[in-house]
């Protein structure tokens, strides 16, 4: 799995990081980003859960081929 962020659609909710602690964080300016190391998601069952509780749909998930 790859995890991507869109900065510009991100409005800093936190839904992510609030269920995702263990790949999600916020950035000093409050939006989302991921903890170094976790562009793949590190195996966290709730990154899916993060990326549907984003209110504006700026989490992207998809399946490494």
């Amino acid at each position: 799995m790859h995890i991507e962020i869109d900065k510009d659609r991100c409005i800093g909710a936190g839904q992510c990081a609030l269920t995702a602690p263990g790949v999600f964080t916020q950035d000093d300016d409050g939006f989302s980003a991921l903890l170094p190391g976790r562009e793949d998601g590190a195996g966290d069952p709730l990154a899916r859960e993060a990326a549907r509780a984003c209110p504006v749909g700026a989490i992207t998930l998809s399946e490494d081929e």
